[in-house]
């Protein structure tokens, strides 16, 4: 059974009925599983979520279809929300980076799209950050170049959607922060200036920057809280949660992304410290 140290982690789990273990150490535990799939886990125990899905831009991902109708993709993203949802402790934050809109296949407003089906299965509304990524490619597309007649206006920045599920202060956890005074200063106003990761140099095609889930775990998490991340990807939000004196869970429905991600848990294994109490 996968030891977290954690009972609440312990008592989730549905018997390993609906899941595999891919990886798990100390302080950290990796799921190959599907978000989706509701009978993951049977009680609450998440304190923190830091994700960003997938954005349905007809990215080749192994094992998940990035072109669904755009209905198809607000269902998807109300049924992983909802078990999200579900499997939350009632003071739990959400950190989801979604794009701010988009224009293939017809313009849409993604961040706001999603907001309002995060809402309608109950999380609430606290704030929005905006990330300035400062590497974005250079964009070609201009409508109509040098006339009124039909331009495009693109926004080069992301989102970072701030949700919470019952209550907004936390009262309960280990109480214990470790962000600077600098840090929160700087981090607790909204426009966060940082460059993206490299899909060539992490193996996987939409890594986010460590710089990201570093912010958000340090920000809106108490040292010892589980954080959980339902799209692993490379698996940088359980790097930077154990590195920060985190628990961390995460589900991953690719295999070979799961390789990836506990590859790069095992190489970086020598930053983490499993000393803390």
């Amino acid at each position: 059974m996968i030891d977290l140290q954690n009972p609440n982690v312990l008592e989730a789990l549905d018997s390993q009925k609906q899941t595999k273990e891919y990886f798990s150490n100390e302080k950290l535990t990796l799921l190959k599983a599907d978000a989706t799939n509701s009978k993951l886990f049977d009680k609450p125990f998440i304190d923190l979520i830091v994700t960003s899905p997938p954005y349905n831009v007809g990215i080749e991902y192994n094992s998940n279809d990035d072109e669904l109708s755009y209905d198809q993709y607000l269902e998807f993203t109300k049924t992983w929300l909802s078990n999200c949802y579900n499997w939350a402790n009632t003071e739990c934050r959400l950190l989801l980076n979604v794009p701010l809109d988009k224009n293939k296949g017809g313009q849409r407003s993604v961040g706001a799209d999603i907001t309002t089906v995060a809402q309608s299965v109950g999380w609430k509304y606290h704030s929005t950050i905006i990330w300035n990524e400062g590497n974005i490619s250079r964009r070609t597309a201009w409508g109509s170049w040098l006339s009124a007649s039909a331009p495009y206006v693109i926004a080069p920045v992301e989102l970072i959607l701030v949700l919470f599920k019952d209550n907004w202060k936390k009262t309960k956890g280990s109480q214990k922060s470790d962000i600077t005074k600098e840090q929160f200063m700087d981090w607790t106003n909204g426009l966060w200036t940082f460059n993206g990761e490299s899909k060539k140099r992490i193996g996987h095609p939409a890594p986010f920057p460590k710089e990201l889930p570093y912010r958000c775990i340090k920000l809106f998490s108490f040292i010892d809280d589980v954080v959980f991340d339902p799209f692993t990807g490379s698996g940088t939000t359980l790097i930077e949660a154990v590195k920060n004196n985190r628990r961390a869970v995460g589900l991953e429905i690719d295999e070979t992304y799961c390789e990836l991600a506990k590859n790069r848990i095992i190489n970086q294994s020598n930053t983490f410290d499993f000393s803390y109490e």
